[in-house]
């Protein structure tokens, strides 16, 4: 079924390569990573990070005080990028603040400030784990959107998605059912994640954290580099397509829960959410310029990933990784990565595969190395989740 195209009004990210648009679009030109040793307070073990400095001297705004946490932190420092609350404030002008939806993925919320709590408690032996452990407005994940929504001056549907690594790109098909629906006539989508070490020592148990920078496609990979970034774009549907702009053309979601943490060997889901997104869009396979891997760099995700993309695209796609540039911002990474992707249309940028120094051979895909500048009019970006939770979006011009 083909979906309106959902105008992208305007975007920001901020990640271990900077915040906002050019600081990433430089980074990207300039084949300069963001990922370095971790220096999360408690990690035992060996690993690379994108991690965002300044976080711990950033202060929320006084009357948003109880949200205090290093995720809304994050939250505060990506919205006030590339004039995106000037914007927001514009669309609330237009549209009226109660016809806004506001859509966000995450997987960790505020996950850290608890940890720092419970580590305080055992390290001071205190009797409780301080008044400044809020449940509601720092942990669950239900603060990251209240924040948001009281920070945007919002009082449209809102809610959060949580879908491990697909969260952030599920929040903009979400916002499209919403918009097509006429529940809201603009919606704000993202995602944002931040380090925590209950994540960090999650993936290690299960073999998946890399001791070294992660290398999508490589051979001899060894697992994924964890990030923390957050996205957010706006969104609305227009019936003039004759104003040139970039657009989410299309979207494709699965669920095809194979196994809790394992991807389809096959990546049958992912094939299906890649097709969907094809055809909500209209278009074919040799009609996508670029593809924006999921790119994990663990041995099974990205074998299951090529053989998805090898089925859609054949062998040959124009195709590159950028969680070597980011970490894998988690439930962010959605987002953080359809931002990547509209700043590649917007810029004629193709982002090289960091760290790929000897491609496996086991792989049909090949990956681009290095940047290049190259005109893409379509983009298509992958998200694959824990479970089986599979979201490909398409966008290009309109």
């Amino acid at each position: 079924m083909l979906i309106a195209p959902a105008r992208v009004h305007a975007c920001t990210l901020t990640t271990a390569l900077g915040q906002g648009v050019n600081p990433h679009l430089q980074a990207l030109a300039d084949m300069r990573p963001g990922l370095r040793p971790c220096t999360l307070d408690g990690l035992p073990v060996p690993a690379w990070a994108g991690m965002i400095d300044g976080l711990d001297d950033l202060h929320l705004p006084e009357e948003l005080a109880r949200f205090d946490c290093r995720n809304n932190r994050l939250a505060e420092l990506a919205l006030t990028g590339d004039d995106f609350l000037a914007r927001v404030r514009a669309a609330r002008e237009t549209w009226g603040p109660t016809r806004i939806g506001l859509f966000l993925g995450t997987s960790t919320s505020g996950i850290r400030h608890t940890e720092q709590c419970y580590q305080r408690h055992f390290e001071q032996d205190t009797p409780g784990l301080g008044d400044d452990l809020r449940f509601g407005s720092t942990h669950a994940y239900v603060s990251l959107v209240d924040y948001c929504r009281r920070r945007l001056g919002l009082r449209g549907p809102a809610c959060v998605i949580s879908t491990a690594c697909s969260s952030g790109a599920k929040t903009f098909a979400a916002a499209h059912r919403a918009l097509s629906a006429g529940i809201c006539d603009a919606a704000v989508v993202g995602g944002v994640d931040t380090l925590c070490l209950t994540t960090a020592m999650g993936f290690h148990a299960l073999g998946l954290l890399s001791p070294r920078p992660c290398n999508p496609w490589g051979q001899g990979r060894t697992g994924i580099s964890i990030g923390e970034g957050a996205a957010f774009a706006l969104l609305g549907l227009e019936s003039d397509t004759a104003r040139e702009g970039l657009a989410l053309l299309g979207y494709g979601e699965s669920s095809d829960a194979y196994h809790i943490t394992s991807p389809h060997p096959e990546g049958a889901g992912a094939e299906r959410a890649m097709r969907a997104a094809l055809e909500t869009a209209g278009l074919t396979a040799n009609e996508i310029d670029y593809v924006n891997l999921h790119g994990t760099g663990t041995p099974a995700n990205d074998l299951s990933e090529d053989r998805a993309v090898t089925a859609v695209f054949g062998d040959a796609p124009i195709a590159s990784a950028t969680k070597g540039w980011t970490g894998h911002t988690l439930g962010a990474s959605g987002a953080v990565e359809a931002v990547l992707s509209l700043i590649c249309l917007r810029h004629g940028l193709i982002p090289g595969t960091l760290n790929m120094t000897t491609l496996d051979p086991d792989l049909s895909v090949r990956p681009i190395r290095h940047s290049r500048r190259q005109p893409i009019a379509r983009a298509l970006s992958n998200s694959f989740g824990f479970a089986g939770n599979n979201c490909a979006l398409l966008f290009g011009r309109v």
